[in-house]
């Protein structure tokens, strides 16, 4: 069916988002030409099990991938793998490829991710420095992770902590640097951090919070040490770097189309170019629960925006927004977050963290906002619904744990 002169809709990028946003068009009646192109030689796969059981050996490369080859070829999907998009000529409208060809489009959609932050200190060009993004990272990281030697992670975000895990279970020697007084501090509260700092130093992770690294010390081009600000020497024979992601952007930007720490979207992932939309770590996008934009790095924000992306072409009704919500697997813990709590006025424990079993209820001017539910799936699925409706609560209804969340969530939308 073409719609309204739609005859070409090219993917810029293949991640999750690309992947949703295929599907989307393919089920929801487009059967124009649709290509997709890929930086990476593999199909569209994804990239949460590569920190933790991936990393660790527990997962099989096969079931990463979203969909197997022959669905492609079922839907008549042209995949190009191995090549990125160069450039947009949005007067043309196509797309340059890295190796001179280019691709006409009635629509674009940009899904083109992020990257990892590099290290920019003496000696990060090492051997034995790597990053933790894609299956080539891990395939080169993974047969160095050999019981007995030391791993030193710059980063105590989510992937850093959750390679500390992999890595402390694989029999590394761990120790995790971070610049912020706490692990996690961006982006949870201090019991939390604590909590979490804890359980790794339980299982041997040495973590040295507020710390500033100057170098990578190396013989014979292998990374052998790395020397914090303070002079301090620590032995590594791998350093893993985790200090966050960058969007991006510069193919959108470069094209003329607006920019702000990611590609600037509405609602259904519409650029200030029309024609071309945007999806997944790479957009900035309204958040409609909190009367801000901005980008979420996520597999619920990449698939949702995939979505909305299609049905917004397809001039379909706008899918519903669900609140933001990730979750990080460490050890035998399960940290399941919704909502996002970045300008909290109150922070209430619901059950003891001393359990291993417990949420944080974050509060803006007594209304619900974001969970960390450890644990603890009824507080995570209850405060889902509780944030979309923006529903009020008393600290105290939170921390009394013979009320279950499901009563609690029914009170608030009587």
């Amino acid at each position: 069916m073409a719609l309204g002169g739609i005859r070409n809709i090219v993917v810029a990028g293949a991640g999750q988002a690309a992947a949703q946003a295929l599907q989307s068009l393919r089920s929801g009646g487009y059967d124009g030409r649709l290509s997709v192109v890929g930086d990476e030689a593999a199909l569209p796969y994804q990239r949460p099990p590569l920190s933790k059981a991936y990393l660790k050996g527990e997962f099989e490369q096969d079931r990463l991938y979203f969909k197997p080859g022959a669905w492609y070829e079922d839907q008549k999907i042209d995949v190009v793998l191995g090549t990125t998009v160069t450039g947009i000529n949005r007067a043309r409208r196509e797309v340059q490829l890295e190796h001179g060809g280019h691709l006409a489009y009635d629509v674009l959609i940009l899904a083109t991710g992020s990257r990892p932050r590099q290290l920019t200190l003496p000696g990060a060009d090492l051997a034995g420095v790597y990053d933790l993004r894609t299956l080539a990272d891990v395939g080169r990281l993974s047969p160095q992770m050999v019981p007995g030697r030391k791993m030193v992670i710059i980063g105590a975000g989510y992937i850093g902590l959750e390679a500390a895990a992999v890595a402390r279970q694989m029999g590394l020697e761990v120790t995790v640097l971070e610049m912020a007084p706490r692990v996690l501090a961006r982006v949870t509260s201090p019991v939390l951090s604590a909590f979490y700092e804890a359980e790794h130093r339980s299982h041997g992770v040495r973590i040295l919070t507020g710390v500033q690294t100057a170098r990578l010390n190396g013989a014979n081009g292998q990374v052998t040490s790395v020397v914090l600000a303070d002079g301090t020497e620590l032995p590594a024979d791998i350093v893993l770097s985790g200090i966050g992601i960058l969007p991006n952007e510069e193919l959108a930007k470069n094209a003329g189309i607006a920019c702000s720490n990611g590609i600037l979207v509405d609602r259904d992932g519409r650029t200030s170019d029309p024609q071309v939309f945007a999806a997944g770590d790479c957009a900035s996008r309204p958040l409609v629960h909190y009367g801000r934009s901005g980008r979420l790095e996520s597999v619920h924000n990449a698939i949702e925006q995939g979505k909305l992306v299609a049905a917004a072409i397809l001039g379909l009704p706008r899918p519903a927004e669900d609140c933001p919500w990730f979750w990080s697997d460490q050890y035998d813990l399960k940290l399941q977050i919704a909502g996002l709590s970045q300008g909290y006025d109150t922070h209430v424990v619901r059950g003891d963290p001393a359990t291993r079993r417990f949420a944080v209820f974050y509060l803006k001017n007594a209304t619900l906002i974001a969970v960390d539910a450890v644990n603890s799936p009824p507080e995570f699925l209850a405060s889902k619904k509780l944030i979309i409706s923006g529903a009020k609560l008393a600290p105290d209804v939170l921390i009394d744990t013979s009320t279950p969340m499901k009563d609690i969530a029914a009170q608030a939308a009587a």
